[in-house]
């Protein structure tokens, strides 16, 4: 048990309920705020009892107060929200592509309270913070033995200054750990280790027990919902300010409730499963509500499977996919080690509170969804969209729909030349991949579908030569916190692979083949079963411990694919078991990106083509010259579950987490600097000091309107945060990689955006720097074509002429030119990126306006001193008849100065010498989306970091 004496974020209760009482489990006693104490409680959702325990135990009557305790006790479940209240998690979890950022913030920070006359040891993480450097590791090499190793060294090579940076702050700050590289995926590491479900902790000398909550630096933190623990992802800028005692500013939030009724019938996945519930949600409409799922049907769902669901909320949109705690969780701390005092804290504290799951009960909810696990059947999603969820079944079909948008035909005589080459009909639009013969040697086929949408190209390698064509799977990855978590379908991955393998069955050789797990405990059970030797046989050898392909790091296809992919233009595809397939993420290559779990991402890699059904298309044939389908080789219920008790243990969580914190060789070999400020190194391209600080006084500067903007950029529906913010690798030319140039960097080391985040110079370089970001400001230069990458047009400059957008923001920037942005549905969706808001307020960007926000990305925006505004309901900057060539000002957001969030303010966009000749001046009322008087309190500061200084000081 975790009793070792701590300072509580939060100053003593005032405890106006009279809520405080004792709970003793065994020989151990706690102090406990009891939920029976506040009228009301009995009927609220598992989510909302937690935050109201939250507000019992942290009342001061200042942030938190007896009314805000009372309005969530009576809690209305069909109501707007409309209460603020002060959240404080027990902890804050990070990865180390936001976390880096976060630590380099609290060193720039300890140089500013000296600076302003504060002691420099105020900033110190006041909750625990916990990072788990999973970010890093890219996978360079594959399909070979050695690619883990080589990757690693790889990724110390790469990142040795940032990881010295974090064994520096692993030192520097109190109650801040860090799980060094090669150990497994934050998210993954966070329920199997470092998640408590009930949390205690020695506070003025009494031993107290409360729920284990937290915020994480990663959207999809929302994982740790599925052992019971409320939690969900926060831009770093928010994670910084929780970790020096700020509560999270939030509206008491809609729960939505989800009902399971039936079981998972055979052939199903968690990963279908979850594809299914993504839909449904993602149509219903949960941006911003929590979800909780209840019923009978919750306890045939296992821990894992309840993981993969929460951990896929960002997808559907709500903060968070809760499960309540019932035997499955206990039985899933048992197994993963904790110890048997801890588990009976668990069961005692839920069952004391109410927390514990009555099937029979039907807790109030805002809004009511359900599904019987029975009619669940097997799917994917994409091409770009985790919700664009495809039936297995019609993913052929759906597939040769969707080509047509990505694909570059070749004219029929190149077909035809194709065709008097090899003994195949390549524009054939029923082909599929098999295996012909030419004169000398095996040609393989990926085929592209649709005959207007073939492009085929002839591929030669060392190794013989196939046909390249659209479709093609050329990268298939068993990765992602989402379901290497998941013994069901990891272990269905490794049967199939050796049924596959004693069928005679290969990979296509055009496909890159990569296995992340993540922790490696999976590797134990692998081995345990045999099963690591058959994925290696279909080239799937583990390339790190991290989140690779789902992040990006995908390092570069085979090399002759890649060559041909990019000098034909061809829309080849990838498929992976992660949680994220937007448009230019997973590698610059791939056009198209689909989402399916790890024994399908096997069987893709057998197919080597999205243009497959798996129902009527054979995978091959076997030694006897029979065909074989999917079916043929696809695992039985019994035989993934008979797998998994024969190799999975309590004592293989034990061993791999015993030393989760000491690191290899490499990692304690480190230099690590003891001094309290940190020391920069101006020749450092990776940690650079911060400059958000930058000439702050103590007095605030007020609230001024905005006059004279330009518009930076002007941008369509579901613009996530990995359009936005720098994402995957730094190309040659673009304005990155000539300040890398610049400062003496080759561009064999350019690494990854990622791995840069603490270099803000770098970072600003390459926001809104996307391959697939279409900023339509761009058309009107380019005959009204869409242009992709990160461009826009340069008003400071004769004609406007179309230019990097970093290179335009500087100049407006030199001229004085405040920038604005239109967007449109959804703005800021996917990853809870720090830096999609940090670089858009370091690009001079004073104001977004949208239709629609995600919500961790307004957030972060008002964090960073950017205000989100929307356009009035059912218009858009189309519809208002704008374009981006105006002059902008926003008028009414002095009213803040007077402790008033206004809620509407004047737009006014003027024609420009820009403009279409004719265009007259526009005027609409833009909704203020400041939701809370505490975000109000950041604008105000100019951001959240420089009030939380202000505080300290």
């Amino acid at each position: 048990m975790d009793a070792a004496s701590a300072r509580e974020t939060t100053v003593s209760s005032v405890n106006s309920f009279g809520s405080k009482s004792t709970l003793s489990v065994g020989e151990t006693e706690y102090e406990v705020f009891r939920l029976d104490a506040v009228p009301g409680h009995e009927r609220l959702p598992f989510s909302l009892k937690v935050l109201l325990e939250n507000l019992l135990r942290t009342e001061d009557g200042a942030n938190v107060t007896k009314a805000q305790i009372e309005a969530l006790g009576s809690w209305d479940a069909a109501a707007e929200p409309s209460t603020e209240i002060q959240f404080t998690p027990a902890r804050v979890v990070m990865q180390d592509f936001t976390g880096v950022p976060c630590i380099v913030d609290l060193a720039t920070m300890r140089e500013a309270v000296t600076a302003l006359g504060g002691d420099p040891n105020k900033i110190n993480p006041l909750s625990p913070a916990e990072m788990v450097i999973d970010h890093s590791v890219i996978a360079d090499l594959f399909g070979s033995e050695n690619a883990l190793e080589r990757n690693v060294e790889i990724e110390y090579e790469r990142n040795g200054e940032r990881y010295q940076f974090l064994r520096w702050g692993q030192t520097a700050f109190n109650d801040f750990k860090v799980v060094p590289p090669g150990t497994g995926i934050v998210h993954q590491v966070n329920i199997e280790h470092l998640a408590k479900v009930i949390y205690d902790r020695t506070v003025d000398g009494v031993l107290r027990a409360y729920p284990d909550t937290c915020v994480g630096t990663d959207s999809h933190t929302t994982m740790v919902n599925g052992l019971g623990v409320l939690g969900w992802g926060v831009g770093g800028i928010e994670a910084e300010a929780a970790m020096l005692g700020q509560p999270v500013s939030m509206l008491i939030p809609r729960v939505v409730g989800f009902k399971l009724s039936g079981e998972i019938p055979a052939g199903v996945t968690a990963t279908d499963v979850v594809l299914t519930i993504t839909d449904m949600l993602r149509k219903h409409g949960v941006v911003g509500k929590f979800v909780e799922f209840y019923g009978e049907g919750v306890a045939s769902v296992p821990l894992a499977n309840r993981a993969t669901i929460g951990n896929m909320s960002p997808e559907f949109g709500s903060t968070a996919a809760m499960f309540p705690i019932d035997d499955v969780t206990l039985d899933y701390l048992r197994l993963t080690g904790r110890s048997e005092d801890a588990v009976a804290l668990v069961e005692a504290y839920s069952k004391l509170q109410g927390l514990w799951h009555d099937p029979s009960v039907e807790p109030v909810f805002s809004e009511y969804m359900e599904l019987d696990l029975g009619t669940v059947v097997p799917s994917i999603a994409g091409p770009k969209r985790p919700q664009d969820r495809i039936l297995l079944s019609e993913a052929k079909s759906q597939f040769e729909q969707d080509i047509l948008s990505y694909a570059t035909p070749s004219t029929s005589e190149d077909i035809v030349d194709l065709e008097s080459k090899h003994s195949f009909p390549a524009s054939d639009p029923g082909a599929v991949p098999g295996e012909e013969e030419d004169e000398t040697r095996e040609v393989h086929i990926a085929s592209g579908g649709p005959a207007a949408a073939s492009n085929p190209v002839k591929v030669t390698t060392d190794n013989g030569s196939y046909i390249l064509d659209n479709g093609a799977v050329t990268l298939a990855a068993i990765t992602s916190c989402t379901n290497t978590s998941n013994p069901s379908v990891m272990l269905a991955a490794g049967l199939l692979a050796r049924n596959a393998l004693d069928k005679g069955l290969k990979q296509k050789p055009w496909v890159k083949t990569t296995l992340g797990p993540g922790s490696k405990v999976v590797t134990d059970y692998y081995e345990k079963s045999g099963l690591d030797k058959a994925l290696e046989g279909l080239g799937f050898y583990t390339v790190g411990y991290g989140c690779t392909i789902c992040i990006g790091n995908s390092g570069p296809l085979i090399e002759e694919v890649s060559a041909a992919v990019n000098e034909h233009d061809l829309a080849v595809t990838a498929v992976l078991s992660g949680n994220r397939n937007f448009e230019g993420r997973i590698s610059p290559d791939v056009k198209m990106n689909y989402l399916a779990s790890p024994p399908l991402v096997v069987a893709y890699a057998l197919a080597g083509s999205m243009h497959f059904d798996f129902e009527t298309d054979a995978l091959g044939t076997d030694h006897d010259g029979n065909d074989v389908f999917l079916r043929d080789i696809w695992p039985s219920p019994e035989e993934v579950q008979s797998t998994i008790d024969s190799s999975i243990s309590r004592e293989q969580f034990i061993k791999q987490y015993a030393t989760v914190f000491d690191g290899d060789e490499r990692w304690r070999s480190l230099p690590t600097p003891d001094d309290a400020i940190f020391q920069w190194d101006e020749s450092s391209t990776y940690v650079r000091k911060a400059p958000y600080f930058d000439g702050m006084s103590m007095e605030l500067t007020p609230v001024t309107d905005i006059t004279g903007a330009r518009v930076l950029a002007t941008l369509g529906d579901s613009v996530t945060t990995d359009h936005i913010s720098p994402a995957g690798s730094i190309k040659p030319g673009t304005p990155a990689a000539e300040y890398l140039t610049a400062h003496g960097v080759d561009r064999k080391d350019f690494n990854s955006f990622g791995s840069r985040r603490g270099n803000h110079e770098v970072m600003i370089r390459g926001t809104f720097a996307n391959i697939r970001l279409k900023n339509l400001l761009v058309s009107a230069v380019n005959d009204g074509a869409v242009v992709e990458g990160g461009f826009t047009r340069d008003f400071t400059q004769p004609g406007g002429p179309q230019s990097y957008i970093y290179d335009a923001s500087q100049n407006y920037q030199a001229a004085a030119t405040p920038l604005v942005i239109f967007g449109g549905k959804e703005y800021g969706s996917g990853s809870s990126r720090d830096w999609a808001a940090k670089g858009t307020s370091l690009l001079g960007v004073k104001a977004v306006i949208t239709e629609s926000f995600e919500r961790i990305h307004r957030s972060n925006l008002i964090g960073m001193g950017v205000v989100p505004l929307q356009f009035p309901v059912g218009e858009s900057w189309e519809s208002l008849g704008l374009d981006g060539t105006e002059i902008v000002s926003i008028e009414g957001l002095e009213e803040l100065n007077s402790g008033v969030t206004p809620k509407t303010v004047k737009v006014t966009a003027a024609p420009s010498e820009f403009s279409p000749e004719g265009k007259e001046t526009v005027e609409f009322d833009a909704i203020v989306r400041i939701d809370t008087p505490g975000e109000a309190d950041y604008y105000r500061n100019g951001g959240i970091l420089q009030y939380v200084l202000r505080s300290l000081v």
